[in-house]
């Protein structure tokens, strides 16, 4: 049998057809607008069956030997006794804020989010932290302050498109449909990246531009559209605030002004600012090249401002406004003790601008542990998250969780992570699971996740773990649904849907018509109603009330006051569309094929260094040294490698984290560089 759902073995949230023989999984294919010759095939969902029933999943809780040594098989009544001894011993010993829950990719978005938010907030603990700093969550802030929401490219629609600091074909092969399907239709591509990805080489115009500075380049091309008057006045005049402010503020940035500082020419940057301003629409599909840098938030402020200044937004074919799914609110953030302070309180505005996202700072939950500051944690929740592999300074991540009091995870399999838990609870995949994904509740149309098999082995869903730890807590009227669906029912009754409606609409259910221009009949979701350009409420919190009018700050590459030691300028990429972060490289049939762990080094470099394709190479920052194998290539400028990330969990020595630092962070989002930095290079000698 066939079955509707949706894939969340990546953060796409692809929608799928998953076939099922005899309750088992035997495949599972993408749903495409493309024809079947033309639909890009993803190897994770190849290999859904390989990561379901692979022998390496954990199949039962386990619980951490008296002695320390290793862990040993529980039952489900007895680790979650274990773990609520454990949350009630430190509310009574250091209070309910000592207790955090850090959610991981894995864990998703939306619900399976609340959920954890809505056990923690009646707990009494306002510390459930994301990821957000390093990925997603600082751009949809940056648009909200510019326009009120997250805006989504229709490149599908487009007749020109950017892509800004993002490489679909390696993470979200719907999107890149998307743009290879307006491409033949005609529409000319831009691909902003300091690597030649396989989508730069296919594009129109590849800009290599220098790592951290894309801020530069979006004001120096609102500059130009500003300075040429090619800018929609007509918008400008009735939608927008603060416009002269933002022209002084780009004046200072002119196209030969920025040129030395992002490797890029004066007469490139002029050449894009006309062509995205005057061939329309347009639509910009910024990425996760962009989160990684400190200056995250006014990058993506500057890069909104240009869709508002052209006219691109919420046009078809430009980037398009949504129109959320009215739910009710599950995080019971109300029920926090007045005096109640976050361990991410030194980012205030990042904390509030959203009703469901939340606190996002990683690296405060690290300060927390290892210098008690605000305060201390003593006990972490992992929810489907690898934080000792995947988050900045593995080294310091590391010792922070070795000197937790107790640490719980809960996971598919045993990582870097789980390997320093107390407790282990085994999670059950997408494909055992019954949820709703963000993308479906934040905009039209919906889609169910649907369990289309069983759990295997002794697992349990997320949503399942929170609410018998909520109820085992003492919270059984906070969480009194049974099922998924009751929970899905009671989340989803402001709209009006059911999880069944969903089910019977496995193609997808709109429950609002996509409407364009939609600021012709309501205002904008900002304070004044309008696009700010300016905002008072940065100003006032003595911020920048304009990107960059104060400038760029310290240099954006991490230890550049150190490349006389470290002289080689190292770059975190190299993602593969066989894994999702740390995920899979322990699925033998998605490692065959691959590229495996390498940096990307230049021909030039390689007979500076002496070095051959496939010779170990060393690579070392102020923070520590990893080893991989060389790939020679020209993708990269000389004097830059690109370093293969996320197989730490793989093999430690090649953990990529371990160069990245989380000392300097930006005080908006408290995203630190972990995207560039300054590095070294030896080659390792054969024994």
């Amino acid at each position: 049998m066939k079955f509707d759902s949706v894939c969340r073995l990546c953060s796409s949230c692809c929608p799928i057809e998953a076939e099922v023989r005899d309750g088992r999984l035997v495949s599972a294919q993408r749903k495409s607008f493309l024809a079947p010759e033309k639909r890009l095939s993803c190897p994770k969902l190849a290999a859904a069956p390989d990561i379901v029933y692979s022998p390496r999943r954990l199949m039962k809780p386990l619980i951490r030997k008296e002695d320390g040594s290793d862990f040993r098989e529980a039952d489900w009544d007895e680790a979650l006794d274990w773990v609520v001894a454990r949350f009630l011993h430190h509310r009574e010993k250091s209070g309910a804020q000592s207790v955090a829950w850090l959610r991981g990719m894995a864990a998703d978005w939306g619900a399976p989010w609340d959920y954890p938010n809505r056990l923690m907030h009646a707990f009494g603990s306002p510390n459930t932290i994301g990821n957000g700093s390093i990925c997603f969550v600082g751009r949809e802030f940056a648009h909200s302050y510019t326009y009120g929401s997250m805006a989504f490219p229709e490149a599908r629609n487009a007749r020109f498109i950017i892509v800004w600091g993002k490489n679909d074909g390696n993470t979200a092969l719907g999107a890149a449909e998307a743009v290879s399907y307006a491409r033949e239709q005609g529409a000319t591509l831009v691909v902003i990246d300091p690597v030649q990805t396989a989508l730069a080489r296919q594009a129109d115009i590849w800009l290599q531009i220098k790592p951290g500075h894309d801020g530069l380049l979006a004001m120096a091309m609102i500059h130009q559209i500003i300075e040429e008057k090619l800018y929609d006045a007509e918008f400008v005049e009735r939608y927008t605030i603060g416009f002269e402010q933002l022209k002084e503020a780009a004046a200072r940035y002119p196209a030969e002004e920025v040129t030395g500082r992002t490797w890029l020419a004066a007469d490139q940057i002029r050449q894009l600012a006309r062509l995205y301003a005057t061939t329309k629409p347009a639509c910009i599909i910024d990425g996760n090249g962009l989160d990684m840098h400190r200056e995250v938030f006014d990058t993506t402020r500057a890069i909104a401002m240009l869709r508002a200044l052209t006219g691109n937004l919420d046009k078809p074919g430009g980037d398009v406004l949504p129109q959320p799914i009215p739910l009710r609110n599950l995080q019971l953030k109300d029920r926090l003790p007045a005096d109640s302070v976050p361990i991410t309180c030194d980012y205030p505005l990042f904390n509030s601008f959203s009703e469901t996202w939340g606190n996002q700072v990683q690296g405060c939950l690290v300060d927390a542990i290892l210098e008690e500051t605000p305060y201390p944690v003593k006990m972490v929740v992992v929810q489907t998250g690898n934080p000792v592999v995947t988050m900045a300074d593995s080294t310091r991540t590391r010792e922070a969780f070795c000197k937790l009091e107790t640490l719980v995870v809960i996971e598919m399999f045993m990582t870097e992570t789980a390997r320093l838990a107390d407790v282990i609870l085994p999670a059950a995949s997408c494909f055992e699971t019954t949820q709703l994904n963000r993308f479906s509740i934040r905009n039209n149309p919906m889609y169910l996740q649907d369990a289309v098999i069983p759990p295997v082995g002794d697992t349990w869903p997320n949503w399942r773990i929170v609410f018998e730890l909520g109820r085992r807590l003492g919270f059984a009227e906070e969480f009194p649904w049974q099922t998924a669906e009751e929970a899905i029912d009671y989340q989803l009754g402001p709209a009006g849907v059911t999880a069944e409606k969903l089910r019977q609409n496995g193609n997808g259910l709109r429950i609002e018509e996509l409407r364009y221009e939609k600021y012709r009949e309501q205002p904008f979701k900002t304070p004044s109603g309008k696009v700010e350009f300016f905002s008072r409420r940065l100003a006032e919190a003595g911020l920048p009330g304009v990107p960059f009018a104060e400038g760029l700050g310290d240099d954006p590459i991490s230890f550049a006051d150190q490349s006389d030691s470290y002289p080689v300028l190292g770059i975190s990429g190299s993602r593969n569309i066989r894994f999702t972060n740390s995920q899979f490289f322990n699925i033998p049939s998605l490692l065959q094929g691959g590229a495996g762990c390498v940096v990307d080094i230049h021909p030039e470099d390689a007979r500076h260094y002496d070095l051959q394709e496939g010779d170990r190479v060393r690579i070392e920052s102020p923070k520590g040294g990893i080893e991989m194998a060389a790939r020679i290539s020209a993708t990269v400028r000389p004097g830059t490698v690109r370093i293969a990330w996320g197989w730490g969990n793989y093999d430690p020595l090649s953990n990529l984290n371990t160069l990245t630092e989380d000392d300097r962070r930006g005080r908006v989002t408290g995203t630190s560089t972990s995207r560039s930095f300054m590095c070294r290079l030896s080659k390792v000698q054969k024994k």
